[in-house]
């Protein structure tokens, strides 16, 4: 059973961001991690780095592919995960506490067009 968490938004592409006044962090879903299998490298951003909505952002590779991340919203790198970075395994073992990015925020309006948790559940049974 994949593991959905209430009060996030979630991507087509199976991020998941939660927002914390101007500050958004943004991780890869469970059923991300499930798909892709072992994850043995993660590429993020340095910090202060712009990042526009809907643009890679980095990389995260399994034993099975290499995907893309895309970023939900518009922003600056306040902080990167190094701790996933150096030990990728840890998005196995718990999605949404192996967050990979923060970033500053000015406009919060994208948000309005992901989805909660009950519509990607609805997309993840369509889609699997």
């Amino acid at each position: 059973m994949t593991k959905i968490i209430e009060g996030l938004k979630y991507t087509e592409e199976h991020e998941w961001i939660a927002l914390d006044g101007n500050i958004a962090t943004i991780g890869i879903t469970d059923f991300a991690q499930s798909s892709l299998g072992d994850i043995v490298f993660v590429e993020l951003p340095a910090e202060g780095e712009e990042i526009e909505a809907g643009n890679s952002f980095g990389v995260v590779e399994s034993i099975k592919s290499v995907s893309d991340l895309y970023s939900p919203i518009s922003g600056k790198v306040t902080e990167k995960n190094d701790t996933v970075e150096g030990t990728p395994e840890n998005i196995n073992e718990d999605a949404f506490g192996a967050w990979l990015i923060k970033l500053e925020v000015h406009d919060t309006a994208a948000l309005d067009n992901l989805m909660d948790h009950t519509a990607y559940q609805e997309y993840c049974e369509a889609n699997s």
